[in-house]
């Protein structure tokens, strides 16, 4: 099946699945020469929040990494592995024999480029957590 034809099923169910269940009752219709005086106003959805601030990681070994840019990483330890965008955040991914390192950036004020704000560190072999200090030190000796 095309693959493009998910996404169109899926939101058809979704909407499907919005209507009521419960008997439907229909107003009697009314021919465009009758007013009925009412003025209707329009219903609007609550703003989204706005997004919540950036919290930056702070720890020992993290320095030269927390607040740098993707293009500091880079520099730093290479081409990424993985370079996802979700919305104005991003996840550079960088890999080495010892491990493996996730680093998020984002925006500190709107419209500003993406910083590093957080770091997760784990073993290449198994995906267990490894000390995140190690494993910068680690994949930049490599």
């Amino acid at each position: 099946m095309n693959r493009k034809v998910f996404p169109l099923l899926g939101l058809s169910l979704l909407l499907a699945a919005c209507g009521s269940t419960g008997a439907v009752k229909s107003a009697p219709a009314q021919s465009s020469s009758q007013n009925t005086g009412k003025v209707r106003t329009p219903v609007r959805a609550p703003m989204p929040a706005p997004p919540r601030r950036a919290q930056v990681q702070a720890a020992p070994g993290l320095e030269g990494v927390i607040g740098a840019t993707p293009d500091d990483l880079v520099r730093e330890f290479g081409p990424a592995r993985l370079d996802v965008w979700e919305g104005d955040a991003r996840k550079l991914q960088f890999t080495g024999q010892p491990c493996v390192l996730d680093i998020y950036l984002y925006p500190l004020t709107k419209g500003q480029e993406p910083q590093a704000t957080y770091v997760e560190a784990r073993r290449a072999s198994d995906g267990q957590e490894v000390d995140r200090a190690a494993c910068i030190a680690a994949l930049r000796g490599r």
